[in-house]
This record gives C-alpha cells, structure tokens and sequence, in this order.
C-alpha cells in the first residue's frame, strides 16, 4: 500500500512566507532573501513528508501567491498591460496579483475568485486575443530538480489544461476553442520536459471535471488529453481530482491512458459507487482521496478500512491519499500549546494528516487491520463521547417553524419607511465596515491578550481609535459611518470567540490569498451567545456622531463556513444554532439605537455544491433560511445590510435576493462589474452597493476613474437603489492609500449627484 499527498501548505508553519513576502513589496527584504525563504520552506515541507513515508510527495505546490496565476505565468497567458509595465519576471507576477501604481505605470490586478467550494481565493487568467499559449517558465522543473538535489523524488504537480481553460477569462474576441492547438503542444512540451528530466510521475489537477459536466466538456477533455498522453514515454501521469466524484464523466475519463487517477471519497459522494458499478482498469492506479483535506478531525479509520476493502475488491492497484491539497488546513498541532489534550486528540492538522496516511498504510498491510493497535487507538476515540452539548439550544432549533424566517412588512413598504426615516442623500456612500489595522491597533490587542495591559486600557485605546476615525469619516464626508473593527482579529474569529461552542488556536493559520492568512475557529460543540458582543463599541461610536452608523456583524452562513465545523451534526443545525445567536445581538444592537444593521455573507456562496442539481437540496434550503432567521425580528425601519465578495452570483441571484436584506454590497471592481448586468437581467429588488474599487490592491483610484464606474453601473441599476462603497473591508490598507480613495469616492459621488436635478 503506497501513500500520496496532493499538495501541502505553503506559507509556513509560523507563516514565514507571509512576513517574507510583505517585506519584499515593502522594499524591506531583497529577491534573493524571498527566494531563499521559499527554498527553504520547500525543502522543509518534503523532508516532513519523506519522514513520514509519504511515497508520492508533490512539488511545484508552493507559490509565492497562487498556483493557478503560477500556471498562467508557466503558459505565457500574461496580459500585454503588465508586460508594458517593463518589470522584472517576479514584480511583473506580483503586479498581476496586486495591481500596481508607480512610476512605470497604473493597472489594477487580476480579478480574484473563491477556488470552487473553499475559502481560498485564485487569480483568474486573463486570456486576450493575442495570447500566444506556450511553454514560458522553468519554475515546475526547477522545484523538481531542487527536491531531486536533497534526495527526494517528487510528483510535480501542475493545473491540469481542462481546469485552466475553464477558469480562465477571455477578455477579447476569441474562445475557448480557439486556444486548445496551444495548450495542448504547451503540455505537451511541459511532459517533454519531465521526460528529459528522469521524472517518474506527474500529476495533473483538474477539479474542474467534479462540476457540471455536458458533451461538450467531455469532447474537451478527450481532445486535449488524447494527443497529450501519446507523446509520454516512461514518465507516467495521474489525472488527480477532488472536491466531489465524476458522476458526469466517469467512463470518459477512465478510458484515456492515464497511468493513475485520484478520486475523492471524501467529498464525492459517488466515487465508491461508479467503481461498483462501472469497475475500475486494471493498468491504472487508483489514488484514493480518503484523508479529509478541508477539515481538521481526525480520521475514522473504522470507516475508512471499510471503503478501502470494498475498492480492493474492484481495483488491484491502490495508492492512499489525501482527498484535496492540505493548503486548507494548518500546519501542524505542535505549535498549539493552549489546547487542551482532551481536544487536540481529536485534531490532524496537515502534519497529522501525513501521520494518518502511515499509519492506515500500517493498519491496510497488516492481515486483520482491526487488530493493529493503530486500529484500536483510533476506534477507541471515535467511542468515546464528547462534551459541549446545550439541551436548549438544540430544543430551540428544532421547534423552528416557518414564521421565524419571515420578515414583515415586506421589502417595498420597508424601503419607503427607512427612505424616510435615515433621509439619506442619493448616492449613498459608506465602507463595508473594518478600517486600516495598524501596527498599532494589532500591538493592542497582542499585549491585552498576552496581560501585559489590562482590559480598560485596551478599551481604551479601541475608543480613541473609534473616535478618531469617526471624525476622519466625517470629515471625508461618507454618510454611513462604521466603528471600524478595532478589537476584533478576524471577522469570524472575533464572533466564535465571544460565543459558546467554539475553541481556538494560537497558529492555526490557514492561506486565504495571497499574504492574507485566516485562523478559523473549531465549532467544538453547540453554540449559543451568553453576552453581548458588539453593542458597547457601536453605541459609543453612534455617540459620538449625528450621522447614522453601522452595527457591524458576521452573518451566520459565514461564521460556519469559516470555521472548522463539526462533523457529528448536520450544517443545517449548526447554521440555525449560531443564526439564534447573532439574532440576539441584532436585537440588542436595535434596542440600543444602532438602526442600520450590517449582516455580512461574504461566503455565502462558498460551500454552494459544485453541481447545480444539489444546490437546493444540500445547501440553500437552509443557507438562505439560516440569514433571514438573524433580521426576521427587527422593526421596519431598522436597516439591514449584508455583504458578498469573489464569488460567482449569477447563477444564485434570485436566492440572494430572497435572503430579503434591504441593502447588499457586493466585491465587483475586480470583476469589472459584471455584477450589474446580472443585477438587472435578475430584476433585483433590493438595494445594492457594487464595489467601485478593489481594496486588496495597493493603489488609489482617482476620482474619475470611480465616476465612470459608477456611471457605469447607472446604465443598469436605478439611481434610488445605488450605494456607493469599496468592494470589501479595508482592514488590510494603510491609512496613506485608505482615506484618499474615500475621499476620492465621496468626491466622485458627489460630482454624480450635482448632475441630477432636484
């Protein structure tokens, strides 16, 4: 029994790569210090494999930002407004996934995207007619050759030419179709390469082929793949799939000459019964996804034992692997010192996961695998019960009836009820709600955590940064105010910290895009909200201003999805579970004067099944549900808001618009406010904030650069429903880029509004 890993974490246990990277564009670190601290992180992450007799160990999974803008940059797929920019290869990368604004010229980046059913953001390739597909780069070779260098074997691992098309934008006249001749010869020189190079195994990622899949696809895939496998020699190459099963294509795939083919069995709910049914070809090698890549719960061998025997029956070459790249989980449980061991037994983080792989490699070799002590050591856990059960919580959910989810009046009285009451000019600007995190801000909130300064004085200063930034905010003339999330880390970690059921990590750090890392918190039992959370920052805030100000919440679809979750309950239960608790703080928020109320979703769309033909049954049958449960109580003219960012929504627009919010702003300048067409194709009722400029970038848009987008979005939407906002929270900003583009934002919007006539 062999062992592969799909990809492992790649910005450090500590998040090295992270403070090396922002150091670099900071003209603080030089290329040669960067490029050495990714060397040595990838050499450390296959020595952590090699240890642990993983027998696959891939490379060419580490990247400097992301893997699929690696890939373009591989395939020459780099458009000419960044080629003119006449940068180096590394700054030119990061102009693509940054923007950039300086002396050799303006251009925002790449649009960005959620990589399929996870919180990890891509950057979208941008293909333009004058692209000219083909092999550019040496990155892949030289990674493979620098872990042969240190003794190690690897199965370099590159986005798959299906997948690449498929998330690509063609920003130009031509198509699809009219790259495939290219790609193909530019992977079949990458397959070239790897034979010349002694490689023994390539793997090849295409998730793309777990979604929707229609004749047209399937020819695809056959075209590209067919002339690209007859050109291997000795190397051999794994198709390698996860996030779900290949329901759609199954036959079409199996039949290509794939040396080996990796399904998930985690998340594909199919893949075990296509093989029963349809078998499995004796010349290939099954890799079996069996290791949850997404979570951190350790596996059930018991369940897992049962699986791998029923496969043996139908395959006779199996590989164990893990279900999905670890780049989703953290690193390692020896970092965590504060969890206690009645919980970390329960958790693999990626380096446990690896551990797993070897021990059920022990445990499937052995006769009778129920008699290793491996075995047993695990069903023991598995039997035992844990703690953190609340009798009312889970009593409360389940008496729900139809009623809870409903709002009234319905959205058109309201609208004319809060019309009246907030008398808002039109144009309405505000922010999504965190302001610029300091080093100053961050330092407070590390030495209260750590006691060296007490509560009142952490309090405090949060006050004096509030009112200082409320009186910014007044100044640049924004008419909705925040209290800009000073005392919270995490829009997610903040909430799970200050309600029941949730428990935290010091490093479990987990790559969101880029240098930005998220540490989601565990959903260790039921949750429910004992105090509250946000009500004192937002009523001094409101305090201290006559404009209206926004109470700013996680809504409960995202605190779930950017949390660990449970695997013993269903996600139905747990999303009404923290719904009833953020209820109560909207409630409280109100009774306390805070009228305009912000519910954000940004990942709403996250966990959305990959096929369209499960989205209602498996998720937005309660996902929906889930966030009108929250604002269902509150009077009509208290204001709710939410918000969205890189996803795509078009496919789920009428759903948005039954969450029945007032007010939704949505991520849309790096998407080039697609987001509007879709908004009046849907006939949308609700008012809307589409982002005017991209917050993750550093640069500053001008004002007209902001008064054509807005004047853009007129085109499509009424200028009574129209918000003016950035397109999410601009904690990752400093103050320097932060208060121009807002007041270049107030400014664009008020030459807007002098245009109209009273």
């Amino acid at each position: 029994m062999e062992t592969s890993v799909i990809g492992y974490p790649r910005v450090g246990a500590l998040r090295e790569l992270k403070f090396a990277t922002e150091n670099y564009l900071k003209n603080h670190l030089t290329k040669e210090r960067l490029q050495s601290t990714g060397l040595k992180l990838r050499e450390a992450h296959w020595k952590t494999q090699q240890s642990n007799g993983v027998d696959f160990i891939t490379s060419n999974d580490f990247s400097f930002y992301d893997n699929m803008l690696d890939t373009a940059v591989l395939l020459n797929v780099v458009p000419e407004r960044y080629r003119k920019l006449g940068l180096d290869i590394l700054d030119e990368y990061f102009a693509m996934a940054r923007g950039y604004q300086g002396e050799k010229g303006d251009v925002k980046a790449l649009a960005m995207k959620k990589w399929f059913n996870t919180n990890y953001h891509y950057m979208v390739p941008e293909m333009e007619d004058e692209t000219k597909i083909t092999l550019a780069g040496t990155k892949p070779f030289d990674e493979y050759l620098e872990a042969k260098k240190i003794g190690i074997e690897t199965k370099p691992s590159i986005i798959g030419p299906f997948t690449f098309l498929k998330l690509t934008k063609f920003s130009g006249q031509k198509e699809e179709r009219d790259f495939i001749s290219d790609i193909i010869q530019a992977y079949v020189d990458i397959i070239q390469k790897f034979e010349q190079l002694g490689t023994k195994w390539i793997q090849f990622e295409e998730p793309a082929l777990v979604m929707d899949i229609y004749e047209d696809d399937k020819k695809l895939v056959e075209k590209l793949y067919r002339p690209m496998l007859s050109t291997k020699g000795k190397l051999k190459v794994l198709l390698q799939t996860y996030f779900g099963d290949l329901r759609d294509c199954y036959r079409e795939v199996t039949d290509l000459p794939f040396d080996g083919i990796g399904l998930d069995f985690v998340e594909g709910n199919k893949s075990l019964n296509l093989i029963k049914k349809l078998g499995f070809p004796k010349d290939k090698k099954l890799f079996v996804g069996i290791v949850n890549g997404k979570n951190i719960w350790r596996n059930n061998y018991a369940t897992t034992v049962k699986i791998v025997k029923e496969l043996a029956e139908h395959c006779e070459k199996l590989v164990l692997s893990t279900a999905c790249s670890l780049l989703h989980v953290p690193y390692t449980l020896k970092n965590e010192n504060k969890l206690l061991k009645a919980h970390k037994k329960y958790f693999a983080f990626a380096d446990e996961k690896i551990t797993e792989l070897s021990q059920l490699k022990i445990v499937l070799s052995s006769k009778d695998p129920t008699l290793s002590d491996e075995y047993k050591k695990n069903i023991e856990l598995f039997s035992q019960k844990r703690a953190g059960q609340n009798s009312t919580v889970q009593s409360v959910v389940s008496t729900l009836h139809e009623q809870d989810f409903v709002r009234h009046p319905n959205f058109e009285k309201r609208e004319k009820i809060q019309k009246s009451t907030f008398d808002l000019p039109l144009l309405p600007t505000t922010t999504i709600g965190s302001l610029p995190q300091t080093t100053e801000v961050k330092e407070n909130r590390s030495k209260f955590k750590k006691g060296k300064i007490s509560f009142e004085q952490y309090t405090q200063f949060n006050k004096e940064k509030i009112a200082e930034w409320v009186s910014i905010q007044e100044k640049i003339g924004l008419d909705v105010l925040v209290h800009g999330e000073f005392e919270r880390n995490d829009m997610v970690e903040y909430f799970g910290e200050n309600l029941d059921g949730f428990l935290f990590t010091e490093n479990a750090w987990v790559q969101s895009y880029g240098t930005r890392c998220v540490k989601p918190p565990i959903i260790w039992g039921d949750i429910s909200r004992s105090k509250p959370i946000t009500v004192n920052y937002s009523v001094y805030a409101q305090s201290l201003t006559k404009k209206a100000l926004k109470g700013m919440l996680t809504g409960p679809v995202t605190i779930l999805n950017w949390s660990f979750p449970r695997e013993d309950i269903s996600l139905k239960d747990c999303a009404f579970q923290i719904s009833l608790a953020i209820k109560a703080e909207v409630l409280d928020l109100e009774a306390n004067g805070i009228r305009i109320i912000q519910i954000d979703e940004a990942a709403l769309r996250e966990k959305l099944p990959l096929r369209q033909s499960d989205w209602h049954s498996e998720y937005l049958d309660w996902a929906i549900p889930a966030f009108r449960l929250v604002h269902s109580s509150v009077k009509p003219d208290t204001q709710i808001h939410t918000h969205m960012c890189y996803s795509e929504f078009k496919d789920i627009i009428k759903n948005i618009d039954a969450m029945d919010a007032d007010v939704i702003t949505f991520e849309a300048a790096r998407s080039d406010l697609s987001i509007v067409d879709v908004l009046k194709e849907s006939g949308f009722k609700t008012e809307v904030g589409p982002g005017v400029y991209d917050i993750h970038s550093p640069r500053i848009p001008a004002v007209e650069e902001i008064k054509e987008a807005l004047e853009k979005i007129l085109t499509k939407i009424p200028l009574e429903k129209l918000w003016v906002n950035p397109d999410c929270g601009l904690k990752t900003r400093g103050e320097n880029e932060t208060i121009p583009s807002l007041e270049n934002l107030v400014a664009a919007a008020q030459k807007l509004r002098e245009r109209v006539p009273v």
